[in-house]
């Protein structure tokens, strides 16, 4: 491959490289799946970047390699990926006044997604991402009318975990 062709891609990557880590904590359970997944979709957006038109924003672009390259490791697995523990984070900054209650919310927000299928994730992730209908729809490769219909669907899905 050309040099000019190498050094855009390094480029867009280093400016966007926080979707991949974003789908990887998303898909994995520790540091060593974190990096090899962040390896495999590297590797992955390189070998399609060639053939990346700018027809989308190449960062909906990434995030559909990232996802699409996500999914495609965690069908091959077979297995149930699970999060990490919350309390095995090594930071914890807390004020005299801090209020727990959002982050509390937000661990059970999560655990609750952890239970969705890997396609569900995904819409999840890119709608707390603040990507629209069209965006997702663009990004995973559905109707905007189905991308619709999933959400309201996980949606009631999410407050049948949350309520049980």
């Amino acid at each position: 491959m050309n040099k000019e062709l190498e050094h855009n891609f390094v480029e867009l990557l280093e400016k966007h490289q926080n979707i991949v880590h974003k789908v990887c904590r998303l898909y994995t359970n520790n540091y060593d799946a974190h990096n090899d997944l962040f390896q495999e979709i590297t590797i992955q957006l390189w070998r399609a970047y060639p053939k990346f038109r700018g027809e989308a924003k190449f960062s909906t672009w990434m995030y559909r390699i990232g996802l699409n390259t996500a999914i495609t490791l965690y069908r091959k697995s077979k297995r149930t990926i699970k999060t990490q523990d919350f309390e095995g984070i090594a930071f914890k900054i807390k004020a005299e006044d801090y209020d727990d209650t959002e982050e509390q919310q937000l661990k059970i927000l999560y655990k609750a997604i952890h239970q969705l299928n890997d396609i569900e994730k995904a819409l999840v992730f890119l709608y707390l991402e603040d990507k629209d209908y069209r965006e997702i729809s663009e990004t995973l490769g559905i109707s905007e009318v189905n991308a619709r219909v999933k959400m309201n669907r996980i949606k009631t899905k999410l407050k049948t975990i949350l309520n049980s």
